[in-house]
């Protein structure tokens, strides 16, 4: 389970290729959720904040859970309480350059990925050419008639 501190994340895109398009939070969310969903794996991306107010944008991005920590708490804090409260946090990678969660990710023994490293990734999976799909009659073979239209052509009886 990925747990990503989701401003934090923002914030390194720019430090790494200032030859790339801005990349907004529902970009962000859509190319994490298509990694997820790639790499069999599932995570949650928290939000300072409340949010826009038309989160309508959110709705329908497989492969991840996008969650705003709201009014009077921050990412930091829920992240830092998911990780206590894990019943397994040597399976949980927690992503961020902030120094509190990394502690908080060693103190449990989870795994603690750097922003940058983790955006780096996921850029790497997905521009990873897909193959592309054989035909049919590869495995299948050829026809009674397309060998015998072979055979003809090459002078050979059968």
């Amino acid at each position: 389970m990925y747990l990503i501190d989701g401003h934090n994340l923002l914030h390194a895109l720019p430090k790494l290729d200032e030859l790339i398009a801005p990349v907004g939070d529902v970009q962000l969310c859509v190319m994490i959720g298509s990694y997820l969903e790639l790499i069999g794996q599932t995570g949650e991306i928290i939000f300072d904040g409340t949010g826009p107010r038309d989160k309508s944008g959110f709705d329908n991005i497989g492969g991840i859970e996008i969650t705003f920590a709201g009014l009077g708490t921050d990412t930091d804090t829920i992240i830092e309480d998911k990780i206590r409260a894990s019943t397994a946090p040597k399976r949980l990678v927690i992503v961020s350059s902030d120094r509190r969660l990394r502690k908080a990710a060693r103190a449990r023994k989870a795994v603690s990925v750097k922003s940058d490293e983790f955006w780096l990734k996921i850029n790497k999976q997905l521009s990873k050419k897909k193959p592309k799909q054989e035909p049919g009659a590869k495995r299948g073979g050829l026809s009674e008639s397309e060998t015998k239209q072979w055979l003809d052509f090459f002078g050979f009886e059968q």
